[in-house]
């Protein structure tokens, strides 16, 4: 099987943030965290998937900063990963990515889990961009100029 090609020196940041977040076990780790899992062996009960796996996705989220490796919180040996406030800031991406989820791939009536603000007890309504695409365009940025 032919290794991919790195993004990371892309220009774009779409690629270097698929690059690094892009792939499912990633972005699933990702969402467990913000529910609040923490340990190793929730995460893989949560997704199923294989250790070797999620070590590395483990691994390369906690390089990246978005996950930090502490002491677990109840004083016992195990370790347990935290999101960094880098980590807590690709919320908007998994809510935008729920919510096209449930706007795009679920049958009217169909079941499926809902995002609930604990302060309303209510989902969470559509996240709404300021700016259509068809009102933008992207410019490359040379530093310097």
């Amino acid at each position: 099987m032919p290794t991919r090609k790195p993004l990371s020196n892309q220009p774009c940041p779409v690629a270097r943030t698929v690059d690094l977040i892009g792939d499912r076990w990633s972005l699933l780790i990702v969402r467990d965290a913000f529910d609040g899992i923490r340990r190793f062996g929730d995460f893989q009960r949560s997704l199923g998937m294989a250790k070797n796996i999620l070590t590395d996705r483990l691994n390369t989220l906690v390089e990246a900063g978005i996950l930090i490796r502490q002491d677990a919180s109840d004083g016992t040996a195990y370790q347990e990963y935290v999101l960094t406030p880098q980590g807590e800031s690709l919320f908007t991406v998994v809510v935008a990515l729920r919510q096209w989820g449930e706007q795009h791939l679920f049958a009217p009536g169909e079941r499926h889990s809902v995002l609930i603000d604990k302060r309303t007890g209510k989902a969470v309504p559509p996240l709404v961009l300021q700016v259509l695409p068809a009102a933008t365009e992207v410019q490359k940025v040379t530093p310097g100029e």
